[in-house]
């Protein structure tokens, strides 16, 4: 199956650079203005190494990684999405032999993502600029959706819910990572919008989804599997 398989009919989309646009208004592609303009997007990886995770979450990255890694073991053969792909750390814990999209509204990070997985050798990857609350897929496309450390930076966090439940199959899986303000013993400033757990709970159930928090222990973060009932 291409990615085109799964596009909406009525929305037509273009690749540039190794990228795939949505095309709106004649042959204007859609943009963003992501929160970390593109011209610094190479800054991304060393800001979250060297401070969003040990001053703003307290939390170790390779424990993340290894939480999501263990999270995902049983994952193989799906086809995957993510949401906020970034730089491509889905490379650090997601099984090679999985097919993967990613969808991001900055360019300039879905590049570096799209050679991470090149470079991981993830075959067929597909990567796409397009916002969370409005994917371009048709129902039913994917059977995993990865959010890994952005939920708390969408404006719209139950839309973006809905849409991940149009977008993957009954009995699929939604596997996040996120700054909850309960764990944050710091006290530290961190972007976005916080939700509490039961907060996100609440919202997962509105959209159909069973929530269950994962009992992992790293600084601000709480990690959760959302099943599609």
């Amino acid at each position: 199956m291409t990615i085109s398989n799964i596009i909406k009919e009525q929305i037509r989309t273009v690749r540039k650079r190794g990228l795939l646009y949505v095309v709106r208004n004649g042959n204007r592609t859609v943009r963003y203005k992501p929160w970390l303009g593109d011209a610094f997007s190479f800054l991304y990886n060393m800001v979250m190494e060297r401070s969003i995770f040990p001053r703003k979450f307290g939390a170790n990255i390779d424990k993340h990684y290894d939480i999501l890694r263990q999270s995902l073991k049983d994952v193989h053969g799906r086809h995957v999405l993510e949401l906020a792909t970034g730089t491509g750390s889905a490379v650090n814990f997601l099984p090679v032999d999985n097919r993967y999209t990613g969808t991001d509204i900055s360019p300039g990070l879905l590049r570096q993502a799209a050679r991470m997985f090149c470079k991981a050798g993830f075959e067929g990857a597909t990567f796409l600029v397009t916002a969370a609350e409005e994917l371009p897929f048709k129902d039913d496309s994917f059977t995993v959706c990865l959010c890994i450390l952005s939920l708390n930076f969408f404006d719209d966090v139950p839309a973006v819910l809905r849409e991940v439940a149009r977008v993957i199959r009954p009995g699929g899986q939604f596997i996040c990572s996120v700054p909850v303000p309960e764990r944050n013993e710091r006290r530290s400033t961190i972007r976005g919008k916080l939700y509490s757990q039961a907060e996100l709970k609440e919202i997962c159930s509105e959209q159909g989804f069973n929530f269950e928090a994962l009992p992992e222990d790293n600084g601000a973060l709480l990690y959760f599997t959302a099943t599609l009932t």
